[in-house]
């Protein structure tokens, strides 16, 4: 699709509060519909371009600057580039929304820290209450939501399926997919 609009979809929240799960859906969905669609993970981007970074304030928003600029790039091209990183801090994801415009899209995937524990498979919450972990978002270290994102997600009750419409719904009204809605 040569008129396909870039966009930098921006999925945070707390670890385990379901980005990674909302935002694959939503790149299968667009995806399936013939759109250009590329997953910058928090992890994954650590591991590959972020390699050797701490998780220092400095440190994490250095990582964020990374996956803002590979964002960029790929939005600037036609791709829609998805990010699901808990960007704890509100100061660089607006520094990233500067470099991107209208086409930054937050989505604040709004989970309770008491349900992210709850749902913590790899026991991360626990290990850093216990202090095993220092400098954990949520527990030793802040997480700054968005006072103004375009996409709330309130997940407690909610499929994942039912986020992903939603985001899905809202980039189709906005023009950046084009999607039938059922």
């Amino acid at each position: 699709m040569s008129d396909d609009r870039g966009a930098c979809l921006w999925f945070t929240g707390l670890s385990g509060a379901g980005k990674s799960t909302i935002a694959n859906l939503v790149i299968d969905e667009l995806r399936a519909r013939g759109h250009k669609v590329e997953l910058l993970d928090g992890d994954e981007v650590r591991e590959h371009l972020s390699k050797g970074l701490t998780f220092s304030k400095e440190d994490r928003d250095e990582n964020i600057r990374r996956i803002g600029y590979v964002a960029k790039l790929l939005a600037r091209n036609g791709v829609i580039a998805v990010t699901a990183a808990i960007a704890p801090y509100r100061a660089v994801r607006d520094e990233v929304r500067s470099w991107i415009g209208d086409d930054f899209v937050e989505v604040h995937v709004a989970t309770s820290l008491e349900e992210c524990e709850a749902r913590d498979v790899k026991g991360l919450y626990a290990k850093a209450r216990a202090g095993e972990i220092t400098e954990f978002t949520g527990v030793s270290d802040p997480y700054e939501a968005p006072e103004h994102p375009e996409i709330r997600l309130e997940t407690s009750g909610r499929q994942p399926i039912e986020s992903a419409s939603e985001v899905l719904i809202w980039l189709h009204d906005h023009g950046f997919a084009r999607l039938p809605i059922d």
